[in-house]
């Protein structure tokens, strides 16, 4: 046995010996060589058992990510026989093209049984032209245009077939107004001529006694005319569901988890999206530059104008803007999703960071939510209940008043908890206090932000997650103030199933490295089967619970697993 391992060990380095001569001289004029000559030598070191292998699947990592390289239009047979549409995809994997899938979609239409064969007849030509349209613009213009694009962008891919429709629906528009007005013009009207009245008797004939005037039925509202279809249209939706499931197979992942992690992808690019909406909104209007004459006369005005708006991103990467009303903010939000086709209260539900205990004037005993504007603790509890009338989008508010002021979180909560989220972050800085006393100053709230800070534990988080579970409340873990790029708090999160995460803006490292563990983390669940789709409706589906008999205990519903971002 000793014999033959040490014949086999200098088989091995004889094939390697002979491997890396061969593919230096082979590849002596290229740059592969030297990179070839390194991975062989440490080969050579770590001796490894299947050395062919060990190279393909170095190399294998160095390839460039697959491209699309080709799509195909085919005409093929529906389930009834009729014609529809088949795409191809063929991309280029590790610089060899292959053919990945294929996809197909049903027709536009469907016919009746009792349709006339003229009718019939009619919708079968349009079929053919559609299909014979959507094939045209795949092998001529999808194909030029999706070459060299990765499949797995599918923002991109449906971004460039929706824009491709819309150009296309806009010719046919005015193709199809076009034929209105000309058939308008060639239809000549038919002479009516006018009948003789019919001749009066003078008597008015009444109705007879004894018999009710017969009811005049009400007509049959007409069927609405079909929704005009643009031709070629099929060609949009078979190749976005085509390249997703490319993607899918590529990626080694089912299609339902390709699905579900693009809709994930999709909540954070939505909210990135709005933040740069909101520094375009904000962008200072950029100053003519004045000339030399008038250089006394502009220092003189530059002084009488008003300040520049400030703006600036805060520690917690999140935008900061000077304003001049609490609706302000709220605006832009609502600007910059109006401009992304997003609609608030739908797409987009908005939390606010009120942070009351930092607005407290100790000397006047309120709060200044404006410069110069004061407001009473029970005064507060009007301005919320104005701004959620104002933006019904507001679902949570965290810290909207101080933890001293019991009284005021309590209508507070009988105002406004059985439709939002009433959330404390400031009364629970330190979890151990938490758990050693339970009697604790807390607002009676829906749920506690939770921070991992200085002599907190695992288990104490393991204690007070339960011990809030048990209440029916929330448990939210939250980013410090002075953060660092560990990203271990959103694996605490998924661990310990909190049912939020606060992280901040999508801003500065430190926070950015956090979001991106999140995605990582949904994708290997994903990729595990263990990811569990929710409706997002579901968060905010408040239902009411039976009044308790203390008159400060407070209702709380459990709810599904989010992100609260901290003041966009």
């Amino acid at each position: 046995m000793a014999c033959r391992d040490s014949d086999d060990k200098q088989q091995r380095r004889f094939n390697l010996a002979d491997l890396k001569h061969q593919a230096v001289e082979y590849y002596r004029n290229n740059e592969v060589p030297q990179r070839l000559e390194e991975v062989l030598n440490t080969m050579f070191y770590q001796r490894p058992a299947d050395f062919y292998g060990y190279l393909a699947n170095y190399f294998a990592g160095l390839s460039q990510p697959p491209v699309i390289c080709k799509l195909s239009g085919k005409k093929i047979l529906d389930g009834i026989g009729r014609p529809t549409l088949e795409v191809e995809v063929t991309c280029r994997i590790r610089e060899r093209e292959k053919r990945v899938c294929s996809s197909t979609i049903s027709s536009h239409a469907e016919m009746l049984e009792n349709t006339s064969n003229e009718a019939f007849d009619a919708d079968e030509r349009e079929r053919r032209e559609s299909v014979n349209t959507a094939i045209e613009w795949i092998n001529e213009s999808f194909n030029e245009m999706f070459r060299g694009l990765q499949p797995t962008d599918q923002d991109n891919i449906d971004k460039l077939l929706g824009e491709y429709f819309s150009k296309k629906a806009e010719e046919d528009k005015i193709r199809r107004e076009a034929e209105k007005e000309k058939e308008a013009q060639e239809a000549v009207p038919p002479v009516s001529h006018p009948q003789p009245a019919a001749p009066q008797s003078g008597k008015k004939k009444g109705t007879k006694q004894g018999k009710k005037p017969s009811l005049v039925e009400k007509p049959i509202l007409p069927a609405e005319p079909p929704e005009p279809i643009v031709k070629g249209s099929m060609a949009v939706g078979c190749i976005s569901l085509a390249l997703a499931k490319a993607a899918a197979i590529i990626t080694e992942i089912p299609l339902y988890m390709h699905i579900a992690l693009l809709k994930a992808n999709q909540a954070i690019k939505r909210c990135l999206d709005i933040q740069k909406q909101l520094m375009k909104l904000t962008e200072p209007p950029v100053q003519p530059p004045s000339s030399v004459g008038e250089g006394k006369k502009s220092s003189r005005d530059a002084k009488k104008a008003p300040p520049p708006v400030l703006r600036k991103m805060s520690h917690l990467g999140c935008l900061v803007i000077g304003s001049e009303s609490l609706e302000h903010p709220l605006t832009l939000i609502q600007t910059a999703c109006a401009n992304l086709s997003m609609e608030l209260g739908t797409d987009v539900h908005l939390g606010l960071n009120c942070a009351a205990h930092e607005l407290m004037d100790y000397s006047k005993g309120k709060y200044e939510i404006l410069f110069g504007v004061h407001k009473s603790a029970e005064e507060m509890v009007d301005v919320y209940l104005e701004l959620t009338n104002k933006f019904p989008s507001i679902k949570t508010f965290i810290d909207p008043l101080r933890k001293e002021d019991k009284q005021q979180w309590i209508v507070l909560r009988n105002t406004l908890g059985a439709k939002y989220h009433l959330i404390a972050e400031d009364s629970c800085r330190n979890v151990s206090k938490l758990l050693e006393d339970d009697s604790m100053s807390t607002p009676k709230c829906r749920g506690f932000i939770l921070k991992y800070t200085n002599e907190t534990k695992i288990t104490d988080f393991l204690q007070v997650s339960q011990l809030l579970e048990d209440r029916k409340q929330i448990c939210i873990l939250g980013s410090p103030d002075g953060e660092s790029i560990d990203d271990s708090l959103v694996d605490l999160a998924v661990g310990l199933g909190t049912k939020f995460i606060k992280l901040g803006g999508l801003s500065r490292g430190e926070r950015v490295t956090k979001y991106n563990r999140l995605l990582a983390v949904e994708e290997e669940l994903s990729k595990n089967g263990r990811l569990c789709e929710r409706d997002e409706r579901d968060l905010f589906d408040f239902v009411e619970e039976e009044e308790e008999e203390e008159e400060d205990e407070f209702d709380c519903t459990d709810f599904d697993t989010g992100i609260v971002q901290a003041a966009l």
